[in-house]
């Protein structure tokens, strides 16, 4: 894609999954990668990628929800003249409860999904100012469209997320940033394996159960979310901000 050769990216919970579907594909298009993610296992992943596409990945372990890991991180890196063109905001918890929510439960969710993710934008946007083609993209899903079951704790941040993203989208058009979301629908990652064990129910009848959900009959690949935040970092992107992608097999047209 037009424009990502030699760009500099951060991609948050980029160890596993979405995130590091996203590293690789950005990876491959020629961009200097930061994995960031809480897991220590980072190291390796961010190896193996770059291993395989030749471009080098770096690994910065810290927890989003910490204000002082996030300045750490971005201060050192601000030191050494780093550029920064491309913030992937794609860390998040998983906790699924509905009305019997404890306040407990609501800060762990938050303090993640939406003030990690704001905290991280704010310290990193001195630096993509500096960018001529600076992108910020939001990780959001179909729950920040549509009510589910037992689900509020979550779908209230993924909500939030495509809130900020259009809020942020006006903030920061003065500086030539653009800011969008990206929205997955069901896809198979570990982190769907590990919510239908905190939910009790077998992966293979629940993978039954959200594909028919969607127009296409099955789960999305990480690979596929991957190619549509590498096209709106792209300069092929050039005129959208603000907007919602949907990369969801059709579950939101029904």
């Amino acid at each position: 894609m037009r424009g990502l050769l030699n760009k500099t990216a951060i991609v948050t919970g980029g160890a596993q999954g979405l995130g590091k579907a996203i590293v690789q594909r950005l990876s491959e298009e020629g961009c200097r990668v930061w994995l960031v993610d809480l897991q220590e296992g980072g190291h390796e992943t961010a190896y193996e990628i770059s291993q395989a596409t030749g471009y080098p990945v770096m690994f910065q372990q810290l927890d989003i929800s910490k204000e002082e890991e996030i300045s750490h991180f971005i201060t050192n890196l601000t030191a050494t003249g780093e550029q920064l063109d491309i913030l992937v905001n794609n860390a998040a918890a998983f906790i699924f409860k509905g009305v019997d929510a404890t306040p407990k439960e609501w800060e762990a969710i938050l303090r993640v999904n939406v003030i990690g993710t704001s905290t991280m934008t704010r310290y990193c946007t001195p630096l993509l100012k500096k960018s001529e083609h600076a992108s910020i993209i939001n990780l959001s899903s179909v729950s920040g469209f549509v009510g589910q079951s037992s689900f509020a704790t979550y779908n209230a941040t993924k909500f939030a997320i495509r809130g900020l993203t259009k809020c942020w989208a006006i903030d920061l058009s003065p500086f030539g940033i653009r800011v969008n979301t990206v929205c997955p629908g069901y896809i198979w990652t570990e982190a769907f394996e590990n919510s239908c064990a905190q939910l009790g129910i077998s992966v293979e009848d629940e993978d039954r159960r959200v594909s028919q959900m969607h127009i296409l009959g099955r789960q999305g690949k990480p690979e596929e979310v991957a190619s549509a935040v590498a096209f709106l970092a792209s300069d092929d992107a050039s005129f959208i901000t603000g907007e919602d992608l949907m990369v969801d097999g059709g579950y939101l047209a029904k």
